[in-house]
């Protein structure tokens, strides 16, 4: 059975799921359409991504700006990440604010809805991470956060990450482009 923790961000949602073992291994839960619909999440995935990166290796941060925006489903399948979402939704309580958590393969994974950006750090020699989205990669709507702006702050478990020469140039949050509007519920 699917378990839901909203995070201190409150629309950023852990998901774990109890995990069923036996002499051949495991089995777990980690996407059911009806429970997710439950809490309100309505989209389905269309496209399913997955990386493997060495380690100390950064991802991010990186969104898709309206119409072509994307919620995320994030599994790591093995090693472990240090995973951070940056509220970009102009006047929510939280715009500006990050969140950060520690996945591996054998804890929770992560919902991540539009309009945040989204990022992670590598922290074993190998992993394996699985992204679910609701929305088509494009690369005309692709933006993104440089990962050490000053103004976010956020407390990377690693100093020196390895980049994409894309990643090294992203702007600041108050450069980037972003269309993300707060609707409270």
């Amino acid at each position: 059975m699917l378990k839901f923790r909203s995070l201190n961000i409150p629309d950023v949602i852990l998901i774990g799921s109890d995990i069923f073992y036996d002499h051949r291994g495991l089995l777990t839960e980690f996407y059911n359409y009806s429970l997710f619909k439950d809490l309100g999440i309505n989209k389905p995935f269309l496209q399913f991504n997955h990386s493997k990166s060495k380690k100390a290796v950064l991802r991010g941060l990186h969104y898709q700006l309206i119409p072509k925006s994307q919620a995320k489903l994030i599994k790591v399948v093995t090693g472990k990440i240090y995973d951070v979402v940056v509220d970009l939704r102009k006047g929510s309580p939280f715009y500006g604010k990050w969140e950060g958590v520690y996945l591996d393969s054998n804890s929770e994974g992560i919902y991540v809805p539009e309009g945040f950006a989204h990022g992670f750090c590598t922290l074993s020699d190998e992993t394996d991470v699985i992204y679910c989205l609701t929305e088509y990669y494009d690369p005309l709507y692709e933006r993104g956060i440089i990962w050490n702006d000053p103004i976010l702050n956020i407390d990377w478990p690693i100093k020196e990450p390895v980049l994409s020469p894309k990643d090294e140039n992203l702007p600041l949050l108050k450069y980037a482009e972003n269309n993300f509007i707060y609707k409270p519920v």
